[in-house]
């Protein structure tokens, strides 16, 4: 996650781990990328519980019209987008007002570029739809250090077929393409840009993904990834520069995503059950169906061994009258 103003230990885009500013060197000027609640997390089913409190949430002023306008910059890490002041959400502890989104990807060579992840498994990209706690602080800047100033939707991207709403952010990439360059987005609805089904995702609390890491934020990571086309990939792969025009070496934008932290003792609560409750119930059917053919073949023995006993006491006598009646008739 992108912050309002960027830090300048990432002034150059150094998400690497070596170097005097990469990722491992981030603690040694902000004491919190040491810290615990970090993000972004791998989601596995040893962390998982699910929480019938959770409920969709409620996206308020979300369609944009086309006659009001976003601004699209490159802000030297990442492509970011002011979003309007009239859009919130609520069903969470608070109501939190839009203020930005923002992409984070990998490069042409290596298309894993999403900072969360699922069992292990890297999605091609990840967006990043930015809110602050509105009902406590009068805007983002004074909320991005308190521990519940911040609520971050989270949407995994994966190759697919192409994808119109994001095209209307990707279309604009050629403006932006080096650092500080701003460009006018025409309005649209944010909410083509979450996937279909929004009542299923992760819930927990972590931190910013860059310096300096502050662990103030309510992730929502929907758990449907949404598609973009292998066109639309390459384009954000490619498009950008972390330099300024006049930069005798430009730098590419490639590979700004932080590594998977530390969970600690935290749980990750979910809104769905399919796939754990499911593996479950087929456990226990098997495990009746087992007994039950266990039962049945016992039973099965028990009879037969029964039938033999009974016949212990009946004698077998060869039936001499009957083959010498049979002999007398030659």
């Amino acid at each position: 996650m992108v912050l309002p103003h960027i830090s300048p230990v990432l002034q150059n885009c150094q998400f690497d781990q070596s170097g005097p500013d990469g990722e491992k060197a981030w603690p040694k000027k902000y004491p919190f990328c040491g810290g615990v609640f970090q993000s972004p997390i791998d989601f596995h089913k040893d962390i998982l519980q699910y929480d019938s409190n959770l409920l969709p949430l409620e996206f308020i002023g979300y369609n944009v019209p086309s006659t009001d306008q976003f601004t699209l910059t490159n802000n030297g890490h990442s492509v970011k987008m002011y979003l309007s002041p009239t859009m919130c959400i609520r069903n969470l502890p608070f109501e939190y007002t839009a203020s930005q989104l923002h992409l984070h990807w990998g490069n042409r060579n290596k298309s894993e570029g999403s900072e969360h992840t699922v069992s292990g498994k890297h999605f091609a990209a990840e967006l990043h739809v930015v809110h602050y706690n509105s009902e406590k602080y009068p805007d983002i800047t004074a909320a991005m250090d308190k521990a519940d100033g911040l609520a971050v939707l989270a949407v995994l991207l994966e190759i697919g077929p192409f994808n119109p709403s994001y095209e209307k952010i990707f279309r604009h990439f050629r403006n932006v393409k080096y650092k500080d360059q701003m460009v006018q987005v025409p309005g649209f609805n944010i909410r083509e840009l979450l996937p279909d089904r929004l009542d299923e995702y992760y819930r927990y609390e972590g931190s910013l993904t860059t310096p300096p890491c502050y662990p103030s934020v309510l992730w929502t990571v929907f758990r449907h990834p949404v598609k973009i086309s292998q066109e639309q990939l390459l384009a954000l792969e490619t498009a950008m520069y972390c330099t300024e025009s006049d930069d005798p070496e430009p730098l590419e934008m490639v590979d700004n995503f932080r590594n998977v932290q530390e969970f600690h003792e935290r749980l990750v609560f979910i809104s769905f059950r399919e796939g754990f409750v499911a593996s479950v119930v087929i456990a226990c059917i098997l495990g009746v169906l087992i007994i039950l053919a266990v039962a049945f073949w016992l039973l099965k023995r028990k009879s037969c061994k029964k039938g033999g006993e009974d016949n212990r006491g009946v004698i077998y006598k060869r039936g001499t009258y009957k083959e010498e009646e049979d002999i007398s008739k030659l």
